[in-house]
């Protein structure tokens, strides 16, 4: 199971994608979802980390009730591709209602993609504004329980 991919959806993602960490600040946040990318999808973690820090200086990707979607555009990517982190402690990421996040969910997409990014960040928003789903990741005691998670709601989405 270690190399399938989910890709029915409108974005990509699969198991080295999710991961359970400890950091405790935003910046440690971006820098951990970019190795995470880069692990996953054999990319530059620094040029990742770049990207996704550029778009987090027009205004923080903290969407509210513990979740945050740090997102961006990025060269060399064929199609949107998604990781979710689960921090093992809240930590604060700037939230529009000003909670601290546990789930961080990544989204990178091709540099060129305006309503394919849009509509990944759209499945992202509604797959964690249902409260049974997030608090589901939440409570995930571990990677494999995340991905699973994740890959049972949006092929339920998906259908």
């Amino acid at each position: 199971m270690k190399n399938a991919t989910m890709t029915n959806a409108v974005f990509a993602t699969k198991p080295e994608a999710v991961a359970i960490l400890d950091v405790r600040d935003k910046a440690g946040i971006l820098e951990a979802l970019a190795q995470l990318f880069a692990e996953a999808w054999d990319i530059d973690a620094q040029t990742v980390a770049e990207y996704l820090e550029e778009r987090e200086k027009l205004g923080s990707t903290g969407f509210g009730r513990g979740v945050a979607i740090p997102h961006a555009r990025v060269p060399g990517i064929a199609r949107p591709i998604a990781a979710l982190v689960k921090l093992d402690q809240s930590c604060d990421f700037d939230a529009a209602d000003g909670m601290p996040v546990e789930l961080v969910f990544g989204l990178l997409s091709p540099e060129s993609s305006g309503a394919a990014h849009l509509h990944a960040l759209a499945a992202i928003s509604r797959l964690v504004r249902d409260e049974n789903v997030r608090n589901a990741l939440a409570d995930a005691p571990d990677e494999e329980a995340l991905y699973a998670l994740l890959t049972n709601v949006v092929d339920r989405d998906a259908a």
